[in-house]
């Protein structure tokens, strides 16, 4: 199965670097590979998949899932990782990322790179000579987006014919991605933001281009509650990323109406037949335990909507380890 996906030796460092197919595959390759882990195993898949490999973790953002999640799933599979943190190596600073790369590159047999600027994931995929994904930058995040691909189709059957609202920042990493990964999978999606925070021209295009491709739609709104009609997927994120903290006063002026609540829930029609879930890629401010949110209340979603029945963002969290495993399996493997 791996081999069939035509990944071999490939980066990911973002979704467009990825067919169409190539998205439905990883996904399918998850999905397997959950099933191994749970002891669910296929012939197709047996044995140590990164038996005898070593990966290099590169991370300049603090990180639970991604770190976990990459740790977990390069040792499932017979593999070593190894961590370092930014003040670890000389990225960057004593030495430029093409000589980092290079030197990385001799030892490693993949990278996974979690940090700002997209420009370095990509350097380190020029000069290293070995598999590189992102695992986050401020542009673009795709090993998330294959986790939330993931958790759909586990919950649903299917990926084509779904309808999934994003409600919050709409031109953040996450959203970007998942512009772009729904549209190759014939998901409709609508960005649902303040006009403030709308996405760039260039992910609408790409978005667009993909939709166009594969018979749905991919579009703005700046109602959120007529722009979650008809989601089964609701879908919100943090409304400060890293790095943006400087901006919190503003982006709680401007996100407040769009706060996943109970009322938004009602609203996509599909809560009373079950046939709606919610997703976020964590971390939340739902409760009241958080040092944020012991003074402020909930902010992006309310703590009835994170706990319900309907929520589905631990089976998410977990996901983001089959998904990783499918990425490195299909690229290094």
């Amino acid at each position: 199965m791996t081999t069939e996906l035509g990944l071999k030796q490939s980066s990911l460092l973002a979704l467009n670097d990825l067919s169409d197919q190539q998205v439905f595959g990883l996904v399918d390759l998850a999905i397997a590979l959950k099933g191994k882990k749970l002891g669910h195993s296929t012939s197709a898949l047996e044995g140590r998949l990164l038996a005898g490999k070593n990966v290099c973790l590169i991370f300049e953002k603090a990180s639970t899932r991604t770190r976990c999640a990459a740790v977990v799933a390069v040792a499932d599979e017979g593999g070593q990782a190894e961590y370092l943190g930014k003040n670890d190596i000389h990225l960057g600073k004593k030495e430029s990322v093409a000589d980092t790369a290079r030197v990385l590159g001799r030892m490693f047999d993949g990278i996974l790179f979690r940090g700002y600027s997209q420009s370095t994931v990509e350097g380190l995929a020029a000069f290293s000579g070995i598999p590189v994904w992102n695992g986050l930058t401020d542009e673009w995040h795709p090993s998330q987006i294959l986790a939330d691909l993931q958790t759909a189709k586990e919950a649903f059957g299917r990926l084509r014919g779904l309808r999934f609202a994003f409600v919050g920042d709409g031109r953040n990493n996450v959203c970007n991605s998942l512009m772009v990964g729904c549209a190759k999978v014939g998901i409709d999606f609508v960005n649902c933001c303040p006009q403030e925070l709308s996405p760039s021209a260039e992910v609408v295009s790409l978005a667009a281009a993909a939709a166009a491709r594969n018979g749905c739609v991919s579009e703005v709104s700046h109602d959120p509650i007529e722009g979650v009609r008809g989601a089964n997927v609701l879908y919100t994120d943090v409304w400060v990323s890293m790095g943006e903290e400087s901006q919190f006063q503003q982006r709680l002026e401007l996100l407040r109406p769009f706060q996943v609540d109970m009322a938004m829930a009602d609203a996509t029609g599909n809560l009373p037949a079950g046939a709606l879930i919610f997703l976020h890629c964590l971390p939340a401010f739902h409760n009241h335990q958080t040092e944020v949110t012991r003074e402020l209340g909930a902010l992006e979603v309310t703590d009835d909507v994170f706990e319900a029945p309907f929520s589905k963002v631990f089976d998410q969290a977990e996901n983001r380890m089959h998904t990783l495993k499918a990425i490195m399996t299909a690229t290094m493997g």
